[in-house]
């Protein structure tokens, strides 16, 4: 199959330009890739989809793909040659006014991500097209979206909302929120679920309900602090550069279940040494293999 000139080098100037981007990415250390729709809804992760049909969508707003988006720029621009027979084939439609069927999208935090149609993105983006039809199913989010975000950058946005979501809903509760800090998505509802049970084994004791407030309140003196002195008295917290006391609660609270199916009566200070003597036995463990590493390089050169 002959692939038209014009087409032709089209391509080799859309992949040229994914090449510059790439590279000028890589100096001011900016995101030069596609986002992963996969990758963005599990830290996201979105409570509901509304089909919304067809629509005249904005190319630039398009920033990810569903599962090609190894295969462009962030610019959407081609970046293997393996796409040329395709990409060719659609730019030489486009430039002989051939209309082609609308792609497909999900609209995610004010933003698109394709989910069929990628290759007419990439030539709509080539040839300086401002609109293009797409049919339409919103994902449901309050977390904004930028082309240029990180899925690092991504992750703390969540994590600040859910942070938000809680001291708006729990105000009342008087906990300390200075002292309980998470940078992992999912940990301030997961905190939550820690105070339902906590409230759940003291109404269990008593002949009254107590409140949210008054559960959080016994949380925060009788579980997470002590298991925050143990985690300081071990000096957990040097073998986890960049975590905070919060992560590393949620972390033994993780462990510490593991632990119980073997020893049910297993303490919190128990679970907090053993899971220390742990961690510091994996970074021995790839400190020697490192060593075994570079001593068999040494001996071979």
């Amino acid at each position: 199959m002959s692939i038209d000139s014009a087409a032709l080098e089209d391509f080799s100037r859309a992949k040229r330009k994914a090449k510059f981007q790439s590279m000028l990415s890589a100096l001011t250390w900016k995101n030069s890739n596609l986002m992963s729709l996969y990758e963005v809804t599990s830290i996201i992760k979105p409570k509901s989809e509304t089909y919304l049909g067809m629509q005249t969508i904005p190319v630039n707003k398009i920033i990810g793909s569903e599962g090609r988006y190894h295969d462009f720029s962030s610019a959407f621009f081609p970046k293997r040659e393996m796409l040329k027979t395709r990409w060719c084939s659609v730019d030489t439609a486009v430039l002989n006014d051939i209309i082609l069927p609308p792609i497909s999208v999900y609209s995610l935090g004010g933003y698109y991500f394709v989910r069929d149609g990628n290759h007419r993105v990439s030539v709509a983006k080539a040839q300086g097209v401002e609109f293009i039809d797409a049919e339409v199913v919103e994902l449901d989010s309050e977390i904004p979206l930028s082309p240029e975000m990180t899925m690092k950058e991504l992750r703390a946005k969540v994590v600040d909302y859910e942070r938000n979501m809680f001291i708006a809903q729990y105000k009342s509760s008087n906990l300390p929120m200075g002292d309980i800090v998470f940078t992992t998505p999912g940990s301030y509802p997961e905190m939550v679920n820690h105070i339902l049970v906590h409230k759940y084994y003291i109404n269990q004791k008593i002949d009254h309900e107590i409140s949210f407030e008054e559960a959080a309140e016994s949380w925060y003196k009788n579980v997470y602090s002590p298991i925050v002195q143990e985690i300081r008295q071990e000096h957990l917290l040097s073998a986890f550069p960049g975590q905070t006391e919060g992560d590393m609660y949620m972390w033994i609270v993780r462990k510490w279940d593991e632990y119980k199916k073997q020893d049910a009566s297993m303490p919190a200070a128990e679970a907090v040494k053993r899971a220390g003597k742990e961690r510091g036995n994996d970074f021995l463990h790839l400190l020697g293999r490192y060593a075994k590493y570079y001593l068999s390089k040494l001996s071979r050169s």
